[in-house]
């Protein structure tokens, strides 16, 4: 993959299904105009300066398996086999699942479904989108670029449908809303535009088959994460001038009834179908990459040879392609929307404070000489890790128990770990292919 291609990835990945469904869940925290526009801002911003961290980390060690890759360079292998372990069970898997949700969601504006029938689109587009990365990362790639570009004319249609129009009928969308604005709330809200904004360290995932990869990736992950918060600021801005706060809060499909306040329910159905194929192109790119840390942790010893097979025709890591098609479609089946993104969030971004403190580790470590260096050191990664922090200690505080029970997942990786890191263990690991 080229910068186009790569520039693709980090915007399609992040651009997808959660922004055309998440500025409800953010209102329900912020129900306020100008706060739910704050949430967006400062969203941006903190993925922005975790862009900038993994720029420098993949310009450094551009092999594939990224956030991977980091924790184990600048900590030990097991700080990254922790990663691959929670990506697997919780994190990737659950953002896979949840924009699954999402897609079959407004599939099931054109064709009546129950939630059961959600849960089958759901599975069936997991499904379809790993069978083809299966046949080829130039296949998936190339699908990749093309539903980018559907997704990026998507939300320039909707932007400009928004406000060709005029002011909405219903009255000034940004009025100030009655509600106070607690700093709790807000923390929560940033939670959820994070998940909107989730998938912007992917593209470090393919480094092995990315052309340049020392430079191209840095590259794309700046042009595509400033290009997606310009996106978003302007789509929520049009969200709100069409709808009242407290109708946002309460809509499943954000961007369907936005488009139907201004244009009725022929521009609700047209974008409708362009965001399912938004959410089809995130999905896409988010499919392509998990496989790729599996495959890493298998070529360590830290994951059955076998799962982290090579085709030998296609040369895909079909294996891992297939486990997590699986695991994410009963996580689909198992749990709600807000169940998976949260869990998705407080957990992910333990992992993104500690690739920032990582990469503080590795300046103060001799030979480390990345082709470039973060913006803005070292404010830039100080400010990520107490943005992720304050974002998980928020999470945890208000759902102990849930959190509880999802960090005791991760928890369970050490054993693991220990196990397979026992002296005869790769070797065994090694063989099990054969």
């Amino acid at each position: 993959m080229g910068l186009p291609h790569a520039t693709a990835l980090v915007a399609g990945t992040i651009i997808g299904a959660a922004i055309f469904v998440q500025p409800s869940e953010i209102s329900r925290h912020v129900p306020s105009a100008w706060g739910t526009l704050l949430v967006w801002l400062l969203s941006g911003a903190l993925t922005l300066c975790g862009a900038l961290v993994c720029a420098e980390l993949a310009s450094a060690f551009p092999r594939t398996g990224g956030v991977y890759v980091f924790l184990r360079e600048s900590f030990s292998p097991a700080a990254g086999f922790l990663w691959g372990w929670a990506m697997f069970w919780s994190m990737h898997s659950g953002i896979i699942a949840a924009i699954a949700v999402v897609f079959g969601r407004y599939v099931g504006y054109f064709v009546p479904l129950g939630g059961a029938g959600i849960r089958v689109v759901a599975a069936a587009g997991i499904l379809i989108l790993s069978a083809v990365n299966y046949a080829g990362v130039r296949q998936g790639s190339n699908l990749q670029a093309l539903l980018t570009l559907v997704k990026v004319i998507a939300v320039v249609i909707l932007i400009v449908l928004l406000f060709a129009l005029g002011p909405p009928a219903r009255g000034p969308g940004l009025a100030p809303a009655s509600p106070q604005v607690t700093v709790g709330g807000l923390v929560l809200a940033l939670s959820a535009g994070l998940f909107a904004f989730g998938g912007w360290h992917m593209v470090t995932y393919t480094a092995e088959e990315t052309r340049h990869p020392e430079r191209t990736i840095p590259r794309a992950l700046l042009i595509g994460t400033l290009a997606v918060t310009a996106c978003y600021l302007a789509l929520n801005l049009g969200y709100l001038r069409a709808l009242p706060v407290e109708q946002l809060t309460e809509s499943s499909r954000v961007a369907a009834d936005a488009a139907q306040a201004v244009a009725g329910p022929r521009a609700a159905a047209t974008v409708s179908a362009l965001v399912v194929v938004s959410s089809f192109g995130a999905l896409s790119g988010i499919v392509l990459a998990g496989p790729r840390v599996y495959l890493a942790m298998a070529q360590d010893g830290l994951m059955f040879r076998w799962a982290g097979a090579i085709h030998p025709v296609r040369a895909t890591p079909h294996r891992a392609i297939l486990l997590q098609a699986l695991w994410s479609c009963v996580l689909v089946a198992t749990d709600t929307y807000r169940g998976l993104f949260t869990r998705v969030i407080y957990t992910e971004w333990i992992f993104f404070a500690l690739m920032a403190a990582g990469m503080m580790r590795l300046r103060r470590r001799a030979g480390y000489s990345p082709a470039c260096r973060a913006w803005g050191y070292p404010v830039t990664p100080l400010l990520f890790i107490a943005g992720s922090l304050v974002i998980v200690g928020q999470q945890v505080a208000a759902n102990p128990l849930g959190c509880a029970a999802g960090l005791l997942l991760v928890a369970a990786g050490l054993p693991v770990y220990a196990w397979w890191a026992r002296p005869g263990a790769r070797k065994g690991a090694a063989g099990a292919g054969h």
